[in-house]
């Protein structure tokens, strides 16, 4: 596997700061994969992990980051293997599924990190709670933001195959237009080039190319047995479950009721729809998903 990494300098100016940690290829140990983090908040104790999704990196939590900062919440966010700072395989081929469970399970292990509250929306999501299925006890609450675990037994919706579809034709990939186009407020000239940031050419963008791949849509996907499994582990995990969908995301909006009804602790906090927000609710209402995050933290820790 042929490995990218964005220069530095493309970052220059940006918030966040990160520490690295070293990951091995799930295939092939031998080839150490870079994962970026960022850190906030106290250095120890429990933590809320923060994950990303498509076509986004770490920065996009950078409004909930300061939130949980302030409140004094120790915070953690990953940028998936491919996105952001962290190495980029150069083929569309090198990403899998299952290779991002296993590279975001080794990125936490290597952090060494504990007593989680995952806060993860999109991909972030598909991968997080596959996560939290597998050792519950390492999860002291979760927050589901605009997520899923899809196993193709239900069609993905229309404006998801319409995404998929834009992203397989399209020369070259408009990264900031395809995030500015999730928001429901808009997103900043600004905000736009920092989510290119880590793309200088189409060399480096076979991650955001190949998420859209390995979404399974048919119950005969690769994956699929493995999201049947952590669905049946979800309907028996009783610590706090939180969903914080926004009211204005087609593509996830279905996942939100089936979440609330199938996790036993999501009976025991009180969820919340994030107004005026579109798929990426922390660009469009960051600080009311940092309290949530707070909230929950909070809730878990006292």
């Amino acid at each position: 596997m042929r490995l990218l990494r964005t220069p530095e300098e493309r970052f220059a100016g940006l918030p966040l700061v990160p520490r690295y940690v070293e990951v091995g290829d799930p295939d092939d140990a031998s080839v150490p994969v870079r994962v970026a983090a960022y850190e906030v908040g106290p250095a120890t104790g429990p933590a809320v992990l923060l994950l990303h999704g498509e076509p986004t990196w770490s920065y996009l939590y950078r409004g909930v980051l300061d939130v949980l900062a302030t409140a004094g919440v120790r915070a953690v966010a990953i940028d998936l293997v491919g996105f952001g700072r962290s190495d980029k395989p150069a083929e569309v081929a090198d990403h899998s599924y299952a290779r991002h469970v296993a590279w975001v399970r080794e990125a936490v292990d290597a952090l060494g990190l504990d007593d989680l509250v995952l806060l993860g929306q999109d991909w972030g999501g598909l991968i997080g709670l596959r996560l939290v299925a597998e050792a519950p006890e390492r999860y002291l609450g979760v927050l589901a933001a605009n997520t899923g675990l899809p196993t193709g037994d239900v069609d993905m919706p229309g404006p998801w195959w319409q995404f998929r579809r834009a992203v397989e034709r399209a020369e070259t990939l408009d990264v900031g237009r395809l995030v500015a186009s999730g928001c429901a407020r808009g997103l900043s000239a600004e905000a736009r080039a920092a989510y290119d940031a880590p793309f200088p050419d189409e060399a480096h963008k076979a991650g955001p190319r190949a998420m859209p791949l390995l979404v399974p849509t048919r119950p005969d996907d690769p994956e699929t047995p493995a999201n049947r499994e952590a669905w049946a582990a979800l309907g028996r995990y009783d610590r706090p479950f939180l969903v914080a969908f926004s009211d204005s995301d087609p593509i996830t909006a279905a996942m939100g009721p089936l979440l609330r009804e199938h996790v036993p602790g999501a009976a025991r906090t009180e969820h919340a729809v994030v107004r005026d927000a579109g798929h990426f609710l922390q660009e469009d209402a960051g600080a009311e998903l940092g309290a949530l995050a707070v909230r929950l933290a909070r809730e878990v820790t006292h």
